[in-house]
């Protein structure tokens, strides 16, 4: 796995756990809600969807981060399998978002970007 693969990989990692602190530690605070939601009247259910939501992100970068320590710690083909699964998983939850609704471009952009350079760059 070359540099720039993994330098993006865990930049990715590193924007995923950004998104976990926000949507399960943080989200009760009407400037974080402003944030994801563009407003901060949220409904209670929403509370438990940010909450699980951020769960995900927390796993999918232990994948994205935990794959580059296994490929420096004498685990390279488990360690490039994890990274580059973790990272086509940014990259296309990144495109559902943008697909889903356009005006979140922003938030699509910083969860697939990272993780799409990581693995163009492993391909070449």
């Amino acid at each position: 796995m070359n540099m720039v693969t993994q330098i993006f990989a865990v930049v990715a990692g590193l924007v995923h756990m950004w998104a976990f602190v926000m949507e399960s530690l943080l989200f009760r605070r009407p400037q974080v809600q402003r944030i994801f939601l563009g407003h901060a009247d949220v409904e209670p259910g929403v509370y438990l969807w940010a909450f699980n939501q951020g769960f995900y992100n927390l796993f999918v970068a232990a994948g994205a981060i935990g794959g580059v320590v296994a490929y420096h710690a004498d685990h390279p083909t488990a360690g490039r399998a994890l990274t580059l699964y973790a990272c086509a998983f940014m990259a296309a939850a990144g495109v559902v978002l943008f697909v889903s609704d356009r005006r979140l471009w922003r938030g699509a952009l910083g969860q697939a970007l990272p993780a799409l350079i990581a693995l163009a760059a492993a391909l070449a």
